[in-house]
């Protein structure tokens, strides 16, 4: 039976999830290409990933290097943004005592994991259907974080960060319920 990503630890987590959405980058043939994203290409779910999450860290007074811009080269800002986190998590710091003022008090590794991770893991599926492909996304960690989100939907919709939810079958698979839930439609492909 193969291994869930949601049974790692963090730093492998970040690892697996980040080296998928490297794939998905490497697989991008036009950066202007529009996503499920309303009013964002290619290019901007980079940007986002590598942008919000150094802001993020520095609320609770931990600082990333700055990553190339993504203007730039997408891949390599992505690149050298991973493997900061990934450093991030392999280091000492990883289990220290994370305090945000509106995340609350976690381990690092655990901070990173919940917010930033799981936040990868989504938008790899906008990336690759922005090149018109499938992510290939572990649907029993899908699930895990479906069942995480669901208990607190009312939050995450009053955020601001996540659209309403797009109704899917009830037999949906764990991705799709997912993407579902975070407001994009599953069946969303590129234009021709």
């Amino acid at each position: 039976m193969a291994i869930s990503i949601g049974d790692l630890t963090p730093a492998q987590r970040h690892r697996v999830v980040a080296a998928g959405f490297a794939d998905e980058i490497a697989a991008v043939t036009d950066w202007d290409a529009p996503t499920p994203v309303d009013g964002w290409v290619a290019r901007d779910v980079v940007a986002h990933l590598v942008e919000w999450f150094g802001g993020f860290l520095a609320g609770g007074g931990v600082r990333l290097p700055p990553a190339p811009p993504v203007a730039d080269d997408p891949a390599v800002a992505w690149r050298a943004h991973s493997a900061a986190v990934q450093a991030l998590l392999d280091g000492p710091a990883a289990d220290d005592t994370f305090r945000h003022p509106m995340a609350g008090e976690h381990r690092l590794a655990d901070a990173v994991d919940r917010f930033y991770t799981a936040d990868v893991f989504m938008h790899t599926w906008d990336l690759a259907a922005a090149s018109g492909r499938t992510a290939d996304l572990d649907p029993a960690f899908a699930e895990q974080l479906l069942d995480g989100m669901s208990g607190i939907e009312d939050l995450l919709r009053s955020s601001g960060q996540y659209g309403p939810a797009v109704p899917v079958a009830a037999d949906a698979d764990a991705v799709s319920r997912l993407i579902g839930f975070i407001g994009r439609d599953p069946a969303w492909r590129p234009a021709s």
